[in-house]
This record gives C-alpha cells, structure tokens and sequence, in this order.
C-alpha cells in the first residue's frame, strides 16, 4: 500500500475522516472524561462526519489534563508500560501512560521523521537528549531509530568533550539536539583545534527550537550554524508530549510534514474557529491511534500556520510552518507584539553573548516588562562599568534594529546565568521566565 502521505489530498482526508470517526467511538467506549463531555454537550458521535465538524466539539484545555488527569485514561493501569511527563511548559506537568501498543506507535511515528530527514537503515544517529527523566522525546527517538533499522548513540546532554570524542570514536554521520548546543559544540571545537568540518557530520536534526522563520529561511540561530559549520545539512522538527507525533522537515525545508495516520491538526484564530489555510494561529490536534490517553481538540498554545500546497518531495500531506511562539507567552512591548523566539534571534545571533535568560513580569502600567539577564563570553577585555554599559547600548540597539523595540537589558556573572537555564530537575534549558500575573 502507498504512503498514505504521497496520495492525493481527497484520499488522505478521506482516511482522516475515517480514523477520526474510529477515535471517536474509541472515545464514548473508553474515556470516562469524554464520556463527560458528550453528554453534557449533548454530542452525537455519528454526526461528526468530517474534519469541519469538529469545530461542534469544545476544546481540551491543559487544566483538563491537570484536574481530571485519570479520567482521560481509556485502559486499566495494568497495561500502561511507561509513564511520561510533559516538560511543565507552561505550569505542572501533566503525567501521561503509554501502552505497549503506543510505544509502537511512537516508533513508527520517528521512524517516519526520520525517513522524511533522508536518513536509512545504515546511519548512524548520535543522540544528544536524555532517556531518562520521564522524558518522552528521547525514548521516541531511540524507539524510531530501532523500527528504521538505523544506528544509535545514546550519548545524552551537554558535555562538549564527550560529545566529540563519540564522534571520533563511532563516527555517526546524524547529531540530533537542541539547536543552540551546536554553538558550544562549535565552539569548543574550535578553542582545542578540532577539525569539525571534515568531521563524519553531515546532518543535524533539531529539536526543542527553531531554525527557520515564516517564510521557511533559516533564523538568525539557523544562519550562525550555517556560516560556522556549511557542510551540514539543518532539519528542524516540531513535537510534544500531548501529541505524541513528530513534524519533521524533508531535505527541502520547507515546513513540517504532517503524518496523517496519527493526527489531525487544526489552526485556530483568535474567535476559536479554524482560520484559512496559510494563516497563523493556534495549532489543535487530534490524536489517532493513542490506546492510554488519547486527546480530542487539545490546544496545544503553540502558533502557527498550516500549509496545504504539495510539497517538492512528493508528499501531499500539509505542513506546519516554524513556531510563531506560544500563546500564552505572547509579549506587548511598548506597543509592539512579539513572541520570545524574536528575543532569541537576536541573542543568538550576538557574538560576544555566552548565556542569557528573558524574564517577562507585569509592570505598573499594565503592559509587560521585558528584562534581559546576559553572560558575556570571556575575552580580553576588562567588564568595567564602562565596558559593560557598551554592550548593554550595543544589545539594545541591535534589539530595536530587529524587532523595532528593546527591553531593559543587565549583565551577569556566566555562571550565574547558567544555573538558572540548567535547574536541577529540568530536561530542557529555561531562557524564558514569564512572572505575569495572567489570572
């Protein structure tokens, strides 16, 4: 049978149609919290026909997940064979269980990421992600690259020196990690003289962060990559717990492909109804084939848009553009509004810049305050209160050159600024705090 992403976009809605109205009777049979809402609502599941009906049905909400955690629950415990947690992007986490059954569907699930990455049974994928700490990413990836009949190294975060040594030793032609480590890599290679260029790399997968802007560039974190190190080939991905689905790129870089067997997306404007095809607004998703914990309409808080046009690649399933940002973290600046991946890029893309956290807090005049905090890389320069008055003018007028605007900008002490990204108990770096009070 072919790939249902490569048939045409009738058949692909039609299978969606098909594996939405399965889910749904999945739902009534199974999930005491849907259950719930069918009644309430007085929802008849047989009258959900296509993907516009959905709009009949009201929203999951994270604070679902929170409050009725076991409720969502469609199987007894004792088949759950793997508890996850979500990151607590934006407050607690939310515990979910996987079955036999979703493991396999997360691995095919990667396994096809991968495949739209270029990559084949044969390479060899180092991974820089942990598979501990009840994080779901990580496990995914191993289980993806084992279905693929494809290699990995479990070599986990951080550490530059071991991370280069494994390279030497094992030689994988395929990184995959936070975008922004490939500067520390790049980095420490270049400060004990090793050769990354013409290193067996020839492939980095991103997560976590962006590469590239709307109109499918890479950023200002995707270009310094690029400029440092050209003979790698970027991919960006978009994922998360919730979805437990991956948005990978294909060698054209032209948006995240969706696979259409295990999800069903759809963006939202400000009003909650589903916006044109092209324009931004909130990604909801519909899960397919989740045995434990499937999700109907949950709001993910991420912005985006939906692509529709077929791809170079052959593939006919639509595309998500990069991330605008999250909704919930959305910033008023002095009259401009903007997402903090906005700040990123033009932190990322300051050369003397080692670390950094944004802090964003209510000020008294009940717009948002922007705060800065910024490690400098050591050099030979002296940080006299002159030296540093420079750079903090310097980031402010690079702030305003980019996004028209600046925050309040302050320099601290590198290690400082690193305990605050790298918190004991977290799986992801923090560069963003959002102290708002938005109750």
């Amino acid at each position: 049978m072919q790939d249902i992403e490569y048939q045409s976009i009738e058949e692909i809605k039609a299978y969606q149609e098909k594996r939405l109205h399965e889910a749904l009777h999945y739902l009534k049979d199974h999930s005491r919290y849907y259950q719930r809402v069918f009644e309430k609502c007085e929802i008849d599941i047989d009258k959900i026909r296509h993907i516009e009906d959905l709009v009949k049905i009201p929203f999951t909400e994270k604070k679902d997940l929170q409050l009725f955690n076991e409720d969502f629950l469609c199987c007894p415990k004792e088949k759950i064979v793997d508890y996850i947690t979500t990151s607590g992007t934006l407050g607690d986490p939310v515990t979910f269980g996987c079955t036999e059954k979703d493991l396999q569907r997360l691995a095919y699930n990667e396994k096809k990421s991968f495949e739209c990455a270029g990559l084949r049974p044969g390479n060899i994928l180092q991974l820089m992600t942990t598979l501990d700490k009840r994080f779901m990413a990580g496990l995914a990836y191993f289980l993806g690259i084992r279905e693929m009949g494809a290699s990995i190294i479990r070599v986990g975060n951080g550490i530059p020196e071991l991370q280069w040594d494994t390279i030497r030793r094992i030689q994988p032609d395929t990184i995959m990690c936070v975008p922004s480590f490939i500067l520390r890599l790049i980095q420490y290679a270049e400060e004990h003289h090793i050769d990354y260029r013409h290193s067996s790399v020839k492939r980095i997968i991103g997560i976590g962060e962006g590469l590239r802007d709307q109109q499918f560039n890479l950023n200002l974190l995707g270009k310094k990559i690029n400029e440092k190190w050209p003979e790698v080939q970027l991919f960006a991905t978009y994922s998360s717990t919730e979805m437990g689905a991956t948005f990978s790129e294909c060698p054209f870089g032209m948006g995240g492909h969706v696979h259409p067997e295990l999800i069903i997306v759809e963006i939202i404007g400000e009003d909650d109804l589903p916006v044109a095809d092209g324009e931004t607004g909130e990604v909801v998703v519909t899960t397919l084939g989740v045995e434990a914990m499937p999700l109907l309409r949950f709001r993910t808080g991420d912005v985006c848009a939906k692509i529709v046009e077929p791809c170079q690649c052959g593939r006919n399933s639509y595309r998500l553009t990069p991330l605008v940002g999250r909704k919930n973290n959305m910033i008023k600046l002095k009259g401009t509004t903007l997402y903090p991946p906005a700040i990123n890029d033009v932190l990322d893309n300051t050369d003397y810049i080692e670390n950094y956290v944004i802090y964003v807090q209510d000020s008294e005049s009940g717009t948002d305050d922007v705060v800065v905090k910024a490690g400098l890389k050591k050099g030979d320069h002296e940080e006299t209160p002159a030296f540093l008055s420079s750079c903090v003018k310097d980031l402010k007028d690079r702030f305003r050159a980019r996004i028209r605007v600046a925050p309040r900008v302050e320099i601290l002490p590198v290690e400082e600024i690193a305990k605050i990204n790298f918190p004991a108990k977290s799986r992801k770096p923090i560069k963003f705090i959002d102290l708002r009070n938005k109750s």
